[in-house]
């Protein structure tokens, strides 16, 4: 069995990926500071836990990717942009977005990790740049969204919603345009889902994962609010 290690919250440092159980944990413990935050991401390594429970950190083998010039855009799809039922922002409404990501799980009677801690921890990476949020339109109520991560190369995908039919879809049909434009290597999906692989998301072993992200992590994070054309 392999061990489960306990952070220490005077330093950010993590263990190495590679020593998480099967199923991705590797630690507990520690703080949500952007730091630390910062430090987790950079290898690979996310939070995720249920309320009441301590932080705990994973990082799952495989990992589920979108490569951003291979997303697939099915025939349904593309009848539903060309009617521009909806318009698309960037890190126009980061918490309303996160917000909603939380809430539409409480609505569907579904357990969410994201507490007023991680939502907390989340809009402080947001504004000092590094966090994201796509948000989708009909007229002026937020039908759909995501939100998520971006060090280097590398955007980390963290949770979407929608209210309306697709509008979920749009946001990462948009994001992937968006990061393909600035060169980006990866959408880090984390785990995956039926939805997701449906969009030409890809399984790839944490090995292979961690190295994408090492060479991806060379280059300058694209920081500040970003804004979709």
């Amino acid at each position: 069995m392999r061990r489960i290690y306990s952070l220490d919250i005077q330093s950010i440092g993590f263990p190495d990926p590679n020593d998480a159980e099967h199923d991705g944990l590797i630690a507990f413990g520690g703080d949500l500071t952007p730091k630390r935050l910062i430090s987790a991401y950079s290898q690979g390594i996310f939070p995720w836990f249920s309320p009441g429970d301590p932080i705990l950190w994973w990082s799952p083998d495989p990992r589920l990717v979108l490569f951003p010039s291979k997303i697939h855009v099915s025939k349904s799809m593309k009848k539903i942009i060309k009617k521009n039922i909806f318009r698309v922002t960037m890190d126009q409404a980061f918490e309303s977005v996160i917000s909603e990501c939380a809430d539409i799980r409480i609505q569907n009677g579904e357990e969410t990790w994201l507490t007023n801690e991680m939502k907390e921890a989340y809009t402080q990476l947001y504004h000092i740049g590094i966090a994201h949020s796509v948000e989708v339109w009909i007229d002026d109520a937020l039908a759909g969204g995501l939100y998520g991560v971006s060090l280097g190369r590398t955007f980390f995908g963290e949770s979407m919603f929608s209210k309306y039919s697709n509008a979920s879809k749009v946001a990462l049909l948009a994001l992937s345009v968006f990061v393909n434009a600035y060169h980006f290597d990866m959408i880090d999906c984390q785990v995956p889902t039926n939805h997701l692989i449906s969009m030409g998301a890809e399984k790839i072993s944490r090995k292979h994962f961690l190295g994408m992200l090492h060479d991806s992590l060379q280059y300058k994070t694209l920081r500040g609010r970003w804004t979709f054309e």
